[in-house]
This record gives structure tokens, C-alpha cells and sequence, in this order.
């Protein structure tokens, strides 16, 4: 049950527009959603697909894949009443008209009410930060992780936001503490790595990051072309991928080609000064 509970949390606070949902990996940190979270506060039982296309921490966020014989982490989740759940709906139906400082109060007052969940709190930081109010993003942010401290989602977005205040240790301790709580959460693991190789310039930091990331989602391309970078600017073996099975014989069929070495990733993006208008 509290594995269940857990991937309810994950999937269900899913950005309705993250890009990370889509497992794209450009060489720069994933960019702030354009919208707000627009799910419901987590609740036990199996979770209801996320709205939007997917799921990204946008600055961020995206699904919770499982590796093979991971177990998700006991957190348990407070309830989720059905008051609740209809109050934040009327919420997100706001925020989707348009009507931002409307949502945003519904948001806190949901929030003042139910002080248990980390969501409402959560899509205000976000609604701040696409308005470029960092400093007040990060303060609704932090609310948010102090009430819910087990949401992976709140600690990464908290992360991407003090990312883009040039907070670099700050952000990765978030991220730190997003994977802590939640192991199985992709997104968090990405930024992780992106901040700790082009921000805090640790690559034997962001390889292990990477590689969690790349297990998680089964992603390729290009996380294999990051992976093999940072494999090679710390003199480590390429790792090479296995070997298709050779032709029976007399099958006239040519053995198979060795796959080509991966190219290395473009050159890093600089930090954003500010949420952008569209996300990316």
C-alpha cells in the first residue's frame, strides 16, 4: 500500500507540461514548465494519469519509471479528502481559464486549509516563477517541502528554482533530497546531473546522476552521448553495448555493424536570469 501511495504521489503531480515526460535530454537544465502543476493532491490507491502531454521539473519533472527490483520508499501520504479534491479542482480550472490571481488564491486557501499537502503550494511557486518572481517562488517552494517533506516533486522544483537564482549548492541539495525521498524519481536525478556538471563543474558527480537517470527512463539518445562524455573527461573505459548474436551459418546474413561512438553533446547553455515565457 505504501508503494502504491507513493507512485500515486509521483504521477499525480506531474507538471501538465513538463518536457521531461518525453525523456528529452538537452545539454542544459530542463526549462521551467509553462504552466503550473495542475493535478490533484496525492492520494492512496492507483493514481489517475497526469494531465497534459506527459509529465517534466521544469524545470522539471516528469514520471517516476522503476528499475527491476527497485522498491519505492515507505513515505506515507496524507489522505485526501473529498472536499479537498473538488476545491483544487475548481482551482486548476481557473488557472487553465487564465485567471492567474484568482487560481493563486484558491491555491492558498486550499492550502491554509489543508495544510498536509505540498500542491497547492507547489503550483503557486510555479505560477510566481513563469512570472519571474524567483525570490517569491522559492519561498512558496520551501513551504511546500516544510509541509510535505516525502514530495520529490516540490524538493526538485524547489531545486530548478534556486538553480535559476544561482543558488548551485542550495539547488543541489534539493535534488539530493528529491532522489532521497523518492529514488525512483527520474526527473530529479537528471537535474542532479545537469547542475553538477555544467554548474558546479563536478562531472564524477553527475555521472552516477546520469547513469541512474538513463536506468530509470531506458533513454538513449542523448543521454548515452552525455554518459560517454563524461566518461572520457574522467579517463574512464567507454562502456560498450552488447554485441548482437552472430548469423547462423550459411544464413548469407553479414554480421552486425559495431555501433558508431557516441558523439559528445553540444557546448552548455548559459543559466537563464529568469523563468522564460514559453517553456523548452
Amino acid at each position: 500500500m505504501n508503494n502504491q501511495r507513493q507512485r500515486a504521489a509521483t504521477l499525480l503531480l506531474c507538471a501538465a507540461a513538463f518536457s521531461l515526460g518525453a525523456c528529452s535530454l538537452a545539454r542544459r537544465e530542463t526549462a521551467p514548465a509553462p504552466h503550473p502543476v495542475v493535478t490533484v493532491p496525492a492520494a492512496a490507491g492507483p493514481a489517475a494519469a497526469p494531465a497534459g502531454s506527459g509529465g517534466a521539473p521544469g524545470a522539471v519533472s516528469g514520471s517516476g519509471a522503476a528499475v527491476a527490483g527497485a522498491a519505492a520508499p515507505a513515505a506515507v501520504r496524507p489522505e485526501v479528502p473529498p472536499a479537498a479534491r473538488a476545491d483544487f479542482t475548481r482551482a486548476v480550472m481557473l488557472m487553465r481559464a487564465g485567471s492567474t490571481a484568482d487560481a493563486e488564491r484558491a491555491f492558498r486557501q486550499i492550502a491554509a486549509q489543508y495544510p498536509q499537502f505540498a500542491a497547492p503550494l507547489v503550483n503557486v511557486g510555479l505560477m510566481q516563477r513563469k512570472q519571474g518572481q524567483l525570490e517569491k517562488a522559492e519561498a512558496s517552494l520551501k513551504s511546500a517541502v516544510a509541509r510535505e517533506n516525502g514530495s520529490a516533486v516540490a524538493w526538485t522544483e524547489l531545486g530548478v528554482t534556486q538553480r535559476m537564482r544561482g543558488e548551485f549548492k542550495d539547488a543541489a541539495a534539493s535534488y539530493q533530497k528529491a532522489v532521497e525521498v523518492d529514488p525512483l524519481y527520474a526527473p530529479a536525478w537528471r537535474n542532479l546531473g545537469v547542475l553538477e556538471d555544467l554548474y558546479l563543474g563536478d562531472p564524477a558527480r553527475a555521472l552516477p546522476a546520469f547513469e541512474q537517470y538513463k536506468s530509470l527512463t531506458g533513454e538513449e539518445k542523448p543521454v548515452s552521448g552525455w554518459i560517454a562524455d563524461l566518461r572520457q573527461r574522467l579517463g574512464m573505459p567507454a562502456v560498450r553495448r552488447p554485441e548482437a548474436a552472430a548469423p547462423a551459418p550459411g544464413s548469407g546474413a553479414p554480421p552486425a555493424a559495431e555501433p558508431g561512438a557516441a558523439v559528445p553533446p553540444p557546448a552548455p547553455e548559459p543559466a537563464p536570469a529568469a523563468a522564460p515565457k514559453t517553456g523548452g
